[in-house]
């Protein structure tokens, strides 16, 4: 059996992370190659995802938060559906808020992430596909739009990093008294809906924004997207918008949300739209969203909330 092979791709602003550096120390006791990549700008993770490739790494291992996590992934995906050829997807979860780490129950501790990577096959995961105007985007947890985005983006970097995902509610609940809702349009397989709406989650996974539970029964391997869509405010959507930002739950969006889950969503709005793709705010007047079943292999913890048995 080869030696194994890993290629660690860490957000320069965790570069001084010294958990991380000590466990990437243990882990090479262990008889693993693991090289560290660390991003600098822009398309700093795709193009470390196209050298591992190349070079024939087996594992590659996201470290970082959400956006870091999506731009590995997005980088993996291009090169094709999953194949044993291809190598496979680990995290250590270094970000704000870490929701896909969090929903899937992945450990916090750098060395434990690192060392489930030896203890777990890797699996099959969906993704979901967005193609907009300016091309086509890739997305691994929740595509957000309407309120969401706006605090995400909007959060300040300073606050974050003092806060961490507290910051999201507390520019949320800022937000709240001036929502603009945005007219849109959605189409799927035996669904439409159209009107004004607050706030729009896709999900591939389960929560964004720092805990918040947008699309609380979003599976990673059901071939299927899920969607949830908060109509515009009236006073008892307010009041639950303002119930679930405060908690977190998504329980508390089933009285006013429409939810649905279908293969792929067409989104139209008169005016541009952004969405929130993993950290990456994306706009376009029209959306095509498709949920690419098991297109890269991921290692998660066995009792992952988001697997199906």
């Amino acid at each position: 059996m080869p030696q194994p092979h890993w290629r660690l791709i860490l957000n320069g602003n965790a570069a001084g992370d010294d958990d991380l550096r000590e466990a990437v120390s243990r882990i090479r006791t262990q008889g693993i190659t693991l090289e560290v990549r660390v991003t600098w700008e822009a398309g700093d993770g795709a193009r470390f995802v196209d050298e591992a490739i190349v070079d024939g790494v087996h594992t590659i291992i996201a470290a970082g938060g959400d956006g870091t996590l999506g731009e590995v992934a997005a980088g993996m995906a291009r090169h094709g559906e999953a194949t044993v050829a291809l190598p496979t997807l680990g995290m250590v979860p270094l970000g704000t808020a870490n929701d896909f780490a969090s929903a899937a129950g992945l450990p916090t501790e750098p060395l434990a992430a690192l060392e489930l990577l030896s203890t777990s096959d890797a699996v099959p995961i969906d993704l979901l596909k967005i193609e907009g105007d300016d091309g086509e985007h890739w997305c691994v947890n929740v595509a957000s739009g309407g309120f969401g985005t706006q605090v995400t983006v909007e959060a300040h970097d300073g606050l974050k990093k003092v806060l961490g995902g507290v910051a999201y509610l507390i520019t949320g609940m800022f937000k709240l008294g001036k929502i603009e809702p945005i007219q849109i349009r959605l189409e799927g397989p035996d669904f439409a809906w159209e009107g004004a709406m607050i706030a729009l989650g896709i999900g591939n996974g389960r929560q964004a924004g720092g805990g918040h539970a947008l699309c609380p029964d979003a599976l990673l391997d059901d071939g299927q997207l899920d969607l949830t869509i908060v109509p515009e405010l009236s006073g008892e959507v307010a009041a639950v918008f303002g119930t679930w930002l405060a908690d977190g739950k998504g329980a508390a969006l089933e009285q006013v949300a429409v939810r649905s889950r279908m293969s792929w969503l067409r989104i139209e709005a008169p005016e541009p739209l952004t969405l929130n793709l993993d950290g990456e705010p994306v706009t376009s007047r029209r959306f095509h969203v498709t949920c690419v079943p098991r297109r890269i292999r991921a290692h998660l913890p066995q009792a992952c909330p988001l697997l199906s048995e």
